[in-house]
């Protein structure tokens, strides 16, 4: 088992709490950075998303398999 599957397992019913974290996470770079990195920090919030099964679904942004 991988790292990043005991991650997901551990998140497993946690999924907007993650989600929080995330935004926090992001939010907290974009800070200390001034948002000079604005647009990497966003993608990798994404990434994290993604690979979590956290973002949030609607209809402009269906699932990915």
């Amino acid at each position: 088992m991988s790292f990043m599957d005991k991650i997901k397992g551990m998140l497993k019913g946690h999924e907007s709490t993650a989600d929080k974290g995330i935004d926090k996470g992001g939010d907290y770079i974009d800070q200390r950075t001034g948002d000079k990195y604005r647009s990497q920090v966003d993608t990798g919030q994404d990434r994290l998303r993604d690979e979590f099964g956290t973002r949030p679904q609607d209809r402009n942004n269906p699932p990915q398999s």
